[in-house]
């Protein structure tokens, strides 16, 4: 069974989300992704400034089975990435939560609301 955290909203692409305290949006990919992916190899980082749409693709995640593009659940401009990942991808397998790929200043915060919670996403994953 996948670790679900109550307080973040789900993708149904498997990307989590995270409001910050001062209105940015934490973007990082789910227990269940990083278990279906196997041991993650290399992610690619999207560049700090790029603006994007709700579910635009905003780089790749590649394990030793698959590569997956990394999709943004809400618009707005990224503001930060998480450097870390290029040299230490299997964080996303150690802690998924905790190995945040990337963080939005949101166009429209509201788009948080159209997620999934935790119940709607394990629904959605079978468990």
């Amino acid at each position: 069974m996948s670790h679900i955290p109550a307080d973040l909203r789900y993708a149904e692409s498997h990307e989590w989300a995270r409001l910050e305290s001062d209105g940015a949006v934490t973007v990082g990919i789910s227990d269940h992704a990083q278990k279906a992916l196997g041991d993650v190899v290399f992610v690619e980082l999207v560049d700090v400034g790029k603006v994007f749409e709700a579910g635009d693709a905003a780089g790749v995640v590649e394990s030793v089975k698959a590569a997956t593009d990394i999709y943004v659940p809400v618009g707005g401009e990224v503001i930060a990435v998480n450097e870390e990942l290029a040299d230490n991808p299997e964080l996303l397998n150690d802690e998924p939560y905790d190995a945040w790929i990337f963080k939005l200043k949101p166009s429209r915060a509201r788009e948080l609301e159209s997620l999934l919670n935790a119940a709607g996403y394990k629904a959605a994953i079978g468990e």
